[in-house]
């Protein structure tokens, strides 16, 4: 990947909640990964607040849910087709291996070894990792911090957790199933921190105004993209080619800011298309 600007630093508004936007409805559960029922299954996180997330009307709300209508509207299908299926970060490949999802965006970071599984089209955001602690936390300044008997919380499968476990293996690294089941350890106390990518951080900070804080510098760039079949070259250039649209049209600008600007997070630019 090219050089990029420094990592986004974000400034959770501690009176802020975050806000929802284009609510979508989640329409019923069909079976396959869209097309014989004129229907399109998409996966994403159903719990991440600002980026994956299904309200408790049942609408799904959050900028990856925005860039993945997009590209849906752009292959033909308008939001009342959209299937949306829940993808934890350990299911990922099973579900595009399995064709049970048409494609997923989900704060799914392109790796090389992601790459040997599914292809992926984009990125479409670039961040990176960091830590979550509860607001009145003052021992905890970065990851070197941690390996003094503090526990950390991250998800199975996931990018983050798998740093921690080759770069900081004196951590003692609790692996849950979702980073919403990590919130609720640290906000009772069964854990110190949580990390991920501090976008995603984030959203679950500005949900709880004035409980956590996010710390220290981040020490990652994760790029972001849609994850789809193995070698599956036609739909990666069409996915490719409506992110593009997206970004010129002005819509991803205008996703970012209704999902992330409220946790204080300003508009980047766009990144460039893996090529």
């Amino acid at each position: 990947m090219p050089s990029r600007k420094p990592s986004l630093r974000f400034r959770v508004a501690a009176a802020l909640a975050l806000s929802v936007v284009l609510p979508l409805s989640v329409t019923a559960c069909g079976g396959g990964s869209g097309g014989d029922d004129g229907k399109i299954v998409i996966g994403t996180k159903f719990d991440q607040p600002g980026l994956g997330l299904k309200n408790p009307d049942g609408t799904m709300s959050g900028f990856d849910v925005d860039v993945a209508t997009y590209v849906a509207g752009q292959l033909g299908f308008t939001p009342d087709k959209i299937e949306w299926k829940e993808s934890p970060s350990a299911q990922r490949e099973t579900l595009i291996q399995n064709d049970q999802v048409k494609f997923i965006a989900a704060t799914y970071s392109i790796t090389d070894a992601r790459k040997e599984k599914v292809s992926f089209a984009g990125p479409y955001l670039v961040t990176g990792q960091s830590l979550l602690v509860k607001a009145d936390n003052s021992d905890i300044t970065g990851p070197d911090s941690l390996q003094n008997n503090k526990k950390l919380c991250s998800v199975s499968g996931s990018t983050p957790a798998q740093r921690i476990k080759d770069k900081y293996p004196g951590v003692q690294l609790q692996q849950y199933d979702t980073y919403s089941a990590c919130i609720e350890a640290l906000k009772n106390g069964a854990i110190d921190a949580v990390t991920t990518d501090e976008v995603i951080l984030a959203g679950y900070a500005a949900q709880s105004p004035g409980t956590f804080k996010i710390v220290g510098q981040p020490f990652s760039e994760e790029n972001y993209g849609i994850g789809l079949k193995k070698d599956d070259t036609d739909l990666q250039t069409k996915v490719n080619d409506a992110i593009t649209k997206m970004e010129k049209d002005g819509d991803w600008a205008k996703a970012f800011e209704k999902n992330l600007g409220p946790a204080g997070i300003a508009t980047p630019a766009p990144p460039a298309l893996d090529k």
